[in-house]
C-alpha cells in the first residue's frame, strides 16, 4: 500500500490526480486544500464531492475507505508534521500553490506565502517524516523569454519574468538543495498550460468560454501572436504516477531531478481560438490587445527526457482535449 499526500487536492490538476490514483485500490490517499478564494469555492466544493468528500455539520467525511480530507494549509509546520505522522505518509506531491502570472502583478504577497514560505514549511516536514519520493509541481514560466525552442531541462531558467515563474525557480532551487543535504528523492515537474474539463476558471480557455457563451468579447494579447504547448489534464496525471512509481524503484543518478510535462506541439493563440469556437458551438467577438507585462510569446516543451524514462509523453490533441472540456462545461453550468 502507498500511502500518499496531495496537497492542492481540491485544485483542478489535485482533484484529477486523486481521483486517478484512487483507480488503485492499495493507495491511500490524504487530500490536503486550504479551499481558498482565488477563484470560486464552490467548484473547488463540487470537485471534493465528486470524489467522495462531503462537508456534513462543519466535517469533512469521506464515503472512500482509502481517502481522508484534510482542510488546512501549509503555514503551520506542526498541523503538518501530524498529518504525515499520523497517516504514515511515505509520498507527497505537492500541486497546492498561488497560480496565475498576471495576479502575482497584483498580489505579491499572496505568492510570497504560499510558494515560498508554505514550500519551505512542506520540505521541512518532508525532510522530517524521511518521505520516500517528494514530487512538486514547478512551471514552464520558469524558462521566461527563451528564444531556444522547444524548451529542454537542461536550458538556462535563470531569468524568468514574472513573479510567479521566479517562484517556482525557486521552489526547483529549494528542493534540490533539501535533495541533496537529506538524500530525498525529490521530483520538479514543469507543467506547460494545463487545460480539461474541471479546469481553473482564470485559465484562458475557460475565462473565453464564460465570455463567449455570454456574448461578451475576448480580449486577443499581442494581437494573437502568440502559441501555447497545451497539455491535457489526464495525460499530466498519467505523468505523475508513472514518475511516482519508477523513481521510486529505480531513482535517477541524482537525488533531485526536473522533468517537462507538455504536449510537444505548440497551437497558435488563434488557432485554439477556433478549435475552441467548435467546441462550444458559437464564435467569439474579439478585441486585439498589446503584450501584457509578465506574459511569454511562446511555450514548447522537449519531453525527451520524460519519455525515454517512463516510456510515456502527452499525446492527446487540443481538439479532443477542448471538446471533452465543453462538454463537462455545457454540463456544469447547464448550458
Amino acid at each position: 500500500m502507498k500511502n500518499i499526500l496531495v496537497t492542492g487536492a481540491a485544485g483542478f490538476i489535485g482533484f484529477h490526480l486523486v481521483k486517478y490514483l484512487l483507480i488503485e485500490s492499495d493507495n491511500k490517499i490524504v487530500a490536503l486544500d486550504n479551499i481558498n478564494d482565488y477563484y470560486e469555492p464552490s467548484l473547488k466544493h463540487s470537485r471534493l464531492n465528486e470524489l467522495g468528500i462531503r462537508l456534513e455539520n462543519d466535517t469533512w467525511v469521506s464515503t472512500r475507505d482509502n481517502l481522508k480530507f484534510i482542510h488546512s494549509d501549509l503555514a503551520n509546520k506542526e498541523t503538518l508534521a501530524t498529518v504525515l505522522r499520523e497517516n504514515n505518509i511515505d509520498y507527497v506531491v505537492h500541486l497546492a500553490a498561488q497560480a496565475g502570472v498576471r495576479y502575482s502583478l497584483e498580489n505579491p504577497d499572496a505568492y510570497v506565502e504560499s510558494n515560498l514560505i508554505e514550500f519551505v514549511n512542506l520540505c521541512e516536514c518532508v525532510k522530517n517524516a524521511k518521505i520516500k519520493h517528494f514530487v512538486f509541481a514547478s512551471s514552464s514560466s520558469v524558462y521566461g523569454v527563451n528564444n531556444e525552442v522547444p524548451y529542454k531541462e537542461t536550458d538556462d531558467t535563470s531569468q524568468p519574468i514574472s513573479l510567479y515563474g521566479a517562484t517556482k525557480k525557486a521552489n526547483e532551487v529549494i528542493g534540490h538543495s533539501y535533495a541533496h543535504l537529506y538524500g530525498i528523492t525529490t521530483t520538479a515537474l514543469r507543467f506547460f498550460t494545463v487545460y480539461g474539463e474541471w479546469g481553473r476558471p482564470d485559465m484562458a480557455y475557460f475565462s473565453f468560454s464564460n465570455l463567449i457563451t455570454r456574448g461578451d468579447s475576448i480580449n486577443i494579447f499581442n494581437n494573437g501572436k502568440l502559441s501555447r504547448d497545451f497539455t491535457y489534464v489526464d495525460d499530466i496525471v498519467k505523468s505523475i504516477k508513472l514518475l511516482l512509481e519508477k523513481r521510486d524503484k529505480n531513482n535517477l543518478e541524482n537525488a533531485f531531478e526536473v522533468f517537462n510535462i507538455g504536449n510537444s506541439s505548440p497551437v497558435e493563440l488563434m488557432d485554439f481560438i477556433s478549435e475552441l469556437e467548435d467546441a462550444l458551438g458559437k464564435k467569439a467577438k474579439k478585441n486585439y490587445k498589446e503584450m501584457q507585462d509578465g506574459d511569454v510569446y511562446h511555450t514548447y516543451a522537449d519531453t525527451t527526457k520524460l519519455r525515454e524514462y517512463i516510456g510515456f509523453s502527452p499525446q492527446v490533441s487540443l481538439s479532443h482535449g477542448l471538446k471533452r472540456f465543453a462538454k463537462w462545461y455545457k454540463s456544469y453550468y447547464n448550458i
